[in-house]
């Protein structure tokens, strides 16, 4: 497997240059602690020393090579992103706890990283729908 040499970031990607001369790069949505950083925080990384992961210890956040060479590109028109586009005053984050989800994972769905299964996707409707009924209430 190649060995991580060089990272990097623009606005919307991170980058990885390996010892072969290969560019990879993701969108940093597929890394949600990542997108959220500040520039900072996204420089203050270190490569493993097998060369094939890095680590950000302040943001808790390790990623593999292999995460790289995953081929799926956001895609912002799915079910959840429309969810949380309506309500753009909800904090994912809070949100995620509420479902009992992981804000990186939560991410990833409104991102289009990831798909949420259909039981899951209940559980997130499920969220609102119980969100709405106390704000009823109120």
């Amino acid at each position: 497997m190649a060995k991580i040499k060089k990272v990097w970031f623009d606005a919307n990607r991170i980058y990885l240059l390996t010892d072969g001369g290969e560019t990879l790069s993701r969108p940093l949505e597929a890394f949600p602690l990542l997108k959220d950083a500040s520039e900072l925080d996204r420089q203050d990384f270190q490569i493993g020393r097998f060369g094939d992961d890095i680590r950000w210890e302040k943001l808790d956040e390790d990623v593999h090579i292999s995460n790289f060479y995953d081929t799926v590109e956001p895609n912002p028109d799915n079910e959840v992103a429309r969810i949380f586009s309506h309500f753009p005053q909800i904090n994912v984050s809070e949100m995620a706890k509420y479902i009992g989800i992981n804000k990186s994972l939560l991410a990833k769905y409104i991102y289009g990283i990831k798909k949420p299964s259909i039981e899951r996707m209940q559980k997130i409707k499920q969220a609102f729908h119980m969100m709405g009924q106390e704000l009823i209430a109120v």
